[in-house]
């Protein structure tokens, strides 16, 4: 069994929906980001930088880990599944997770800052975020014209950076004229256990693809997604 700690956002869901591919039992632990729990001393002694995701395998001694880039290649590494064992194979796959965790994730969450919730609109730095993100878009999408996934088979990559490309209305950021990323986008929302991942601990997808606006939302739910969680 895996203690997943975990919020609604773009990084927790890597963990989630990796456990769901690989059909790892787990129980979720919510952490209220708004709230704080992540500066709570428990949680501060499973992961010292107080971010989400973070795991413990129980099955290892209660082993724990942090990070959303190194929890994907754990639990790959220890299901020995979405991660090739060859040695090109698995450094093809790491480098596009690599350019989710240096590139798409912290360039989305700058441009959720800014485009949603800095007490001020600073246009250039809005312009700036989001110019950034339609650029790492480009480069998906020149990619995927000629590969089905981001590194042969379906693998961690394409968890990481579909988890963060699937909210891009968040971000103010179109994508209508990317066409391979839609499709590939659309191939990996059919998945089931994708599907079942980005409801975990709770489902926002509603409010993240504009269906329901933020202030509705929030009666409900309370959820941020501005890189207060961890890469």
């Amino acid at each position: 069994m895996i203690d997943l700690y975990t919020s609604p956002t773009p990084n927790g869901w890597k963990a989630s929906v990796a456990l769901e591919e690989l059909a790892l039992p787990y129980e979720v632990h919510q952490i209220n980001i708004l709230e704080g729990d992540q500066d709570s001393a428990d949680f501060r002694a499973l992961n010292p930088n107080g971010k989400i995701p973070t795991i413990v395998d129980r099955e290892e001694d209660n082993f724990v880990i942090f990070e959303s880039g190194a929890i994907l290649i754990y639990l790959a590494e220890k299901t020995g599944q979405l991660l090739p064992g060859d040695i090109k194979g698995r450094s093809q796959v790491i480098q596009w997770l690599m350019f989710q965790m240096a590139g798409v994730g912290p360039m989305m969450g700058q441009a959720n800052v800014f485009h949603r919730y800095f007490p001020e609109k600073i246009q250039p730095a809005i312009d700036r975020y989001q110019n950034e993100v339609k650029r790492l878009f480009t480069v998906l999408d020149k990619h995927l014209a000629e590969h089905e996934f981001l590194a042969g088979d379906f693998s961690i990559a394409d968890i990481a950076n579909w988890c963060w490309v699937r909210t891009a209305f968040w971000s103010g950021v179109e994508t209508d004229e990317f066409e391979q990323l839609q499709r590939w986008a659309a191939t990996i929302e059919q998945r089931p256990a994708c599907q079942k991942g980005v409801t975990v601990p709770f489902d926002v997808n509603e409010m993240l693809t504009g269906a329901t606006e933020e202030e509705e939302f929030a009666k409900n739910a309370r959820v941020i997604v501005t890189g207060l969680d961890s890469e």
